[in-house]
């Protein structure tokens, strides 16, 4: 059981008992460089002390933008050692919306990257009352920086090795000083339907959550844990802060988010969670490259796959496993799958977590049939994890059991489906509130309760089913009721579709949709059939590229009620960009900004139209604003577009 104490009192516990014992590894220019508790600690004290001589005290925010690097993690506990709170940033904020972060959390420190993070501070600074100075790790190419308020990392943490040396004590007193109700994090939502708030998290409140973990799956000290997901992300200030810390795990940087798979196949991780978007990528890229397989490798592949199905799937589901295919899984492992594994870096995977948003059972299914044991985590930010897939059997269709909550965190996890069938929640650590809106606050509590806004149902054996956010289910004119985000994640199991928002209200009469498409994998099945293209746009309106979505579609829709299937559809002419607001910096649909943008092309959908121009508004890299202009087709489900020769798929 953990004990309940502040994430610094923990390293300084951990550092104290095992000081040799490796803690983090990150590779650095070519070079892994591994760092003990020890190590850990002494960077986390000398950049501490360095703050305080700063004046960043009790209360402070200091905020961090940059990839995950052990400095990333080392601010944090530096932070938090001095009672000061932490914010932490998508890398790819624009310097806008990295202001409002500082702004409505009230930031006294930025500690930046490198040169591109420091470029946005520098262009806010002004602009942000209260931020006293700009700190980079990274000095590549800032040699020529002189800004007043603007230091290196190490010139920091030299203050603090001074102060250390003079006072050895003060630190641990710090420390010691700090208490589990303490905030540790202020994390802010995605938000998809207004500005990000920040949802404030204890020390408490990220032990109970880490103790949920553990307790649910076997986490053996000393497993090694890629870190990929964003510090910003509540979900890894669970895992590779929290747990990472505390089991502990060796947690392992990546290079950079260009060299993430690479990585994971060098260090053949035992531990991973990622978002379901990359899940789906590791799965569309599976698919993907057994389009490029000859006739007889897609024979053997696809005979492996049905093999890993037959016993892993199978066992799983609790279903019998067929004694052929039994005897059959040694050869179908050694020929199909431990390959592919070690193609994906997942040769040791022992701990695989979906956290995030729901995802398709085929693509948990997919993962199981070749031999990773996939599960599915649920919660929100706001009060914590709340169920995973545990033990060896679970329904894919579910996000699994309930967790326990730490003892020490409050009352027992509680829960029930009110009338409207939303999911409320009391118990454990508890929703501790919005930073600066206590009215928006109490919007989210009833009666001791907290509302998710999820709408859910329960298997006979106690596995919640999520089925969607309260407000997004939806209600056509027929008077049919649809859960969008159902269609959606099944949808996305297709290695050719890489975002889809479905259409479809009271006023209209049937569901439409918007696809964009998956431009690399398309791009591959297009030059696979010789079909030349210049852009994204001219291959998303392509009409073979029209008919490939159909045919996905038409796959999913099977599966739907009549009143829930998709009619009619359109591919983006352009794909969606998190700079442009069209997601949000988790890669969620800002909904009601792409129908605003896209209305033109909404309506047409409702219209009967075949075609569409349209004059969509751009950013380009380089910060020049300029003007889209195509011709979108518009589609029927459900009528073929194409000669029936031309339409026959090779699909993996």
């Amino acid at each position: 059981m953990l004990r309940m104490m502040t994430l610094p009192q923990h390293l300084l516990a951990r550092a104290q008992a095992e000081p040799g014992r490796v803690a983090q590894r990150h590779k650095y220019r070519g070079i892994w460089r591994e760092f003990s508790f020890a190590d850990v600690l002494a960077n986390v004290r000398d950049f501490a002390l360095g703050m305080r001589a700063a004046g960043v005290g009790p209360g402070d925010t200091v905020a961090i933008i940059g990839e995950n690097e052990p400095e990333h993690f080392w601010v944090e506990y530096a932070a938090q050692a001095l009672g000061a709170k932490v914010v932490s940033m998508y890398p790819d904020l624009t310097a806008d919306e990295a202001q409002y972060l500082l702004e409505d959390s009230e930031a006294v420190y930025l500690v930046a990257q490198d040169q591109e993070q420091v470029d946005k501070g520098l262009a806010i600074r002004d602009r942000v009352a209260g931020l006293r100075a700009i700190v980079f790790w990274d000095d590549t190419g800032m040699w020529s920086y002189r800004q007043e308020g603007l230091m290196p990392f190490e010139a920091v943490q030299r203050e603090g090795r001074a102060i250390h040396e003079q006072d050895p004590q003060l630190f641990e007193r710090l420390v010691q000083a700090g208490s589990p109700d303490d905030i540790a994090v202020l994390s802010y939502t995605s938000g998809t339907t207004g500005k990000p708030k920040g949802v404030i998290l204890t020390h408490r409140y990220l032990i109970d959550n880490a103790q949920r973990v553990i307790a649910a799956v076997d986490l053996p000290p000393g497993l090694e844990y890629l870190t990929y997901i964003a510090p910003a992300w509540a979900t890894e200030q669970f895992f590779g802060l929290t747990i990472g810390l505390t089991s502990p795990m060796v947690v392992n940087f990546p290079e950079g988010p260009e060299q993430v798979l690479e990585n994971i196949r060098e260090l053949a991780v035992e531990a991973m969670v990622f978002a379901p978007r990359q899940w789906e990528s590791l799965a569309a890229g599976i698919q993907a490259r057994m389009l490029d397989a000859g006739r007889w490798r897609r024979r053997i592949f696809d005979w492996g796959l049905r093999i890993g199905h037959d016993v892993h799937v199978n066992r799983l589901d609790g279903k019998p496993i067929p004694a052929l295919s039994r005897m059959l899984l040694p050869l179908a492992d050694a020929l199909v799958l431990r390959p592919l594994r070690d193609q994906l870096g997942l040769v040791r995977m022992k701990v695989a977590m979906c956290g995030g948003s729901t995802m398709a059972p085929d693509v948990f299914r997919l993962f199981h049939a070749i031999g990773v044991p996939l599960r599915n985590v649920y919660g929100s930010t706001e009060i914590g994890l709340l169920t995973m897939h545990q033990g060896e059997r679970y329904d894919l269709e579910t996000v699994g059991h309930w967790l326990v909550a730490h003892p020490e965190s409050g009352p027992a996890l509680e829960w029930k489906v009110s009338e409207a069938g939303e999911l409320l929640i009391r118990g454990g650590s508890f929703f501790a509130g919005y930073w600066r809106q206590e009215a928006k606050s109490a919007e989210r509590v009833a009666e001791g309760w907290y509302l998710t806004g999820d709408a859910v149902s329960s298997t006979e054996q106690g596995e919640l089913v999520f089925l969607e956010r309260v407000d997004d289910m939806r209600e056509l004119s027929t008077g049919e009721r649809f859960p969008p985000q159902f269609i959606e994640t099944r949808l996305r199991f297709s290695p050719f579709i890489k975002d889809i928002m479905t259409l479809g209200d009271a006023t209209r009469p049937y569901i439409g949709a918007l696809i964009n498409i998956d431009m690399n994998v398309v791009s591959r099945w297009a030059e696979e059939r010789k079909l030349a293209f210049s852009t994204f746009t001219d291959l998303s309106q392509k009409p073979e590229v029209g008919e490939l979505v159909r045919e996905e579609i038409e796959r999913v829709n099977r599966f739907l009620p009549e009143g829930s299937r998709i009619r009619r559809f359109a591919n983006f002419p352009k794909e969606l960009d998190p700079d442009e607001g069209e997601l949000t910096r988790t890669r969620k649909l800002r909904r009601e900004f792409l129908e605003e943008r896209y209305a033109r092309l909404v309506d047409a959908l409702y219209a009967g139209e075949h075609e569409v121009a349209l004059e969509i508004p751009v950013t380009y890299q380089d910060g020049r604003k300029g003007v889209l202009h195509a011709r979108v087709a518009v589609h029927d489900v459900g009528k073929a577009t194409l000669p029936a020769a031309d339409r026959k798929l090779e699909r993996a």
